[in-house]
């Protein structure tokens, strides 16, 4: 803290020029090449464009050319659009019903104070014109060929301000972070074009990304953009997401359990269309699936928010990539229960992609011979047909010798033989079980391999689960009640919520002030640190403004109750019980995978079994 001395001279307030103004927010707005593509991108889609083209040279410090067939501007409205603070998306008179993507007016003059900026633009009816503005400092306006449309070309980006160019990363990581921005606007709007090149070496340049638009209504066209951008495995174990709760909906696709990540690189949220990277989304993302998925592993989801604008804030930070709900507890609730359900009416389905890695496992590696690579040996063969195989089996039977009765094979055969009635069901009939662990079942078009033991355990936790829901989680008093010192306001914030946590076993009441008395905790617990129990509640409301922290204790609880109560790995099981083992698992939900995420069976298919052999 500096004291004013009587020999220090009074500080002057004085106006900053528009030089320096614009500078400012370029560092609010523009951070990295990333961010001045993102803000041009969401111009021209405010513009009405449907083919959006980027090109970058560098990682985009040296070139960022943006091309659209939006409906461009006038001679008149190019000088107005590089003055900061001068936008066609609102009037001024109400920031709470903002259906743009940019409304600010700082984009374009920012990046003209900081870079080499010329804007070319057409629009129906007029002539083309062009305008450069470089350092801030603009320059005369001239006549332009030009198609309908806006060519916003930035050179140079940072030659104003060299400090921050020090703080740009490698080429690479930079054009990663491009990348990254086109694939989340292409996600968001599924139904216009967008193509990224990278011209660093000059000429036409390599093409980096390309979504072509996409027909159809939102859901078809959402599903095809999703396979194209996140690929085609993302879009066979995503579940359609499409529900509303009082006014507040949520629509996109959300991935099966087992098809996680090792990080949260698959995870797109938008609202209203606006991409976002606001954590309070995130948490309820991972609150969603955390009964489902270990620690490490993350969910994958693209994921719309959509409600009235006045219902959220979005001007709450210049990157606009932080918003504010008016009702953030309907929010969170609507993706946590939405999901949830998604993933419930899943039932017993499990990601199509473990086939693939179990086949994947199963072909062998090809022979090295430096410096070519020799594949396996491919045998060519058709599949004998069923009148083939009787022929044979009766050839190399052996012949009835005098005096022994006739063996009953063919009762053995007959009682042998695939029901039809298992066989036709999801997971078919159990036909043998290996290591005493793996369940061998025949099904209609191929085979099912299962985990016995994690299968039995997700069984037994989805039971004891629908137990404590329906009888209510057991609470044990406290001989003396805990107190624990909070300061006022976590103390109203934590008894707000008392009611629920009574319902999870753990009684609270004020105790004065900021204090709290823990009276009651969960039974199921334990011994329990109820004080750092509390506290850690307490973090969580003020993070994210609720808290799973104490329902993920008590569902971790049942979870080691259940993988000690299942059947045991090393057993064996005859055929009724794994049958009994198949049909409970396709009639309980998220059986597909155990409490962890791993899944619980791979299925193959035929044709996929025949491939291994080289019969197809």
């Amino acid at each position: 803290m500096k004291l004013e001395t009587p020999n220090m001279a009074r500080p002057v307030i004085r106006q900053l020029d528009e030089a320096a103004i614009n500078r400012i927010a370029a560092g609010e707005v523009v951070e990295r090449p990333a961010s001045a593509v993102k803000e041009l991108v969401e111009n021209a889609l405010d513009a009405g464009a449907r083919r959006i083209a980027v090109d970058y040279a560098d990682g985009g410090k040296t070139l960022i050319r943006v091309t659209d067939d939006g409906c461009g501007m006038t001679g008149d409205d190019l000088p107005l659009a590089l003055s900061r603070h001068a936008t066609s998306k609102i009037d001024g008179s109400d920031l709470l019903n903002i259906q743009s993507f940019g409304f600010r007016g700082e984009a374009l003059p920012s990046l003209g104070a900081v870079g080499r900026l010329t804007i070319t633009s057409r629009a129906q009816g007029f002539e083309g014109v062009s305008l450069t503005v470089e350092g801030g400092r603009l320059g005369d306006l001239r006549p332009a060929a030009l198609n309908r449309g806006t060519v916003v070309e930035l050179r140079d980006l940072f030659y104003a301000t060299p400090a921050r160019l020090k703080f740009l990363r490698s080429d690479r990581a930079e054009m990663g972070a491009i990348s990254d921005v086109m694939k989340r606007l292409a996600l968001a709007e599924p139904h216009v074009g967008f193509t990224l090149r990278d011209v660093s070496g000059g000429g036409d340049g390599r093409l980096v990304f390309r979504a072509d638009a996409e027909n159809g209504d939102f859901f078809d066209a959402l599903h095809r953009r999703v396979s194209r951008v996140l690929g085609s495995d993302f879009g066979e174990n995503a579940l359609r997401i499409d529900l509303e709760r009082e006014g507040v909906r949520l629509v996109g696709y959300a991935a099966l359990p087992t098809y996680s990540r090792g990080s949260s690189v698959a995870q797109f949220l938008f609202v209203n269309g606006r991409p976002v990277l606001d954590k309070m989304l995130l948490g309820a993302l991972r609150a969603a699936y955390m009964d489902v998925l270990s620690r490490d592993r993350h969910p994958a989801a693209v994921l719309n928010v959509v409600c009235d604008p006045e219902r959220v804030d979005v001007n709450v930070h210049p990157a606009k990539a932080e918003v504010r709900f008016r009702e953030p507890a309907l929010v969170r609730g609507l993706i946590v229960s939405g999901l949830r359900l998604a993933l419930t009416g899943a039932g017993h389905r499990a990601s199509n992609t473990v086939a693939t890695e179990t086949l994947e496992a199963f072909r062998p590696e090809p022979a090295m011979v430096a410096p070519v690579a020799v594949p396996p040996r491919v045998y060519q063969m058709d599949r004998p047909s069923q009148a083939t195989f009787a022929r044979a089996f009766a050839a190399q039977a052996p012949a009835p010798q005098p005096g022994f009765a006739e063996a009953p094979s063919a009762r053995v055969e007959s009682a042998a033989a695939p029901e039809p009635d298992l066989t036709e069901r999801p997971l078919g009939a159990a036909r043998a079980q290996v290591h005493e662990n793996y369940i061998i079942a025949q099904t209609a078009s191929g085979m099912v391999i299962v985990d016995q033991h994690a299968a039995h355990e997700r069984l037994v936790y989805e039971r004891l689960k629908a137990q404590a829901s329906d009888k209510g989680i057991a609470a044990q008093a406290l001989l003396i009640p805990e107190i624990v010192d909070l300061s006022e306001a976590d103390a109203a914030r934590l008894l707000e919520i008392a009611e629920d946590l009574a319902a999870l076993g753990l009684g609270i009441e004020p105790f004065g002030g900021g204090a709290i008395a823990v009276r009651e905790v969960p039974a199921i617990l334990g011994r329990v640190d109820a004080a750092a129990l509390i506290r850690d509640i307490v973090d969580d409301l003020a993070d994210l403004g609720s808290s799973e922290r104490l329902k993920g204790r008590i569902d971790a609880v049942l979870s080691r109750m259940a993988c000690h109560g299942s059947v045991r790995s090393g057993r064996q099981m005859r055929a009724d019980e794994m049958n009994a083992l198949l049909r409970e698992m396709e009639a309980t939900p998220m059986s597909g995978q155990c409490n962890h995420g791993r899944p619980t069976y791979v299925e193959l298919k035929l044709a996929d079994i025949e491939r291994l052999f080289g019969r197809r």
